[in-house]
């Protein structure tokens, strides 16, 4: 290395940093493959298999003075459609 005013390093030793952790049973987490689903629910067949519960939520997918874009998802396929109002 050097300087701005032209001293330069003679002893040019690269150091190396190590840190070693144990991890513990409390440290780990947890991934758990489980869906929740917080929209509201339905009576609404499925065009798919024949469900009859939906989860369905409203999207202003057109200018604002129209009616918003109703979709559903099947509780048990998870098959998504739409329904114009």
């Amino acid at each position: 290395m050097s300087c701005s005013c032209g001293y330069k390093e003679k002893n040019k030793e690269s150091l190396v940093i190590r840190e070693e952790t144990k991890e513990t049973r409390e440290d780990k987490i947890e991934v758990v493959d489980k869906k929740i689903e917080t929209l509201p629910k339905t009576k609404e067949e499925c065009h798919k298999c024949k469900n009859m519960v939906a989860y369905y939520w409203d999207v202003q997918t057109r200018s604002a003075d129209e009616a918003p874009t109703r979709f559903f998802r099947c509780t048990k396929c998870n098959h998504t459609w739409r329904a114009y109002n």
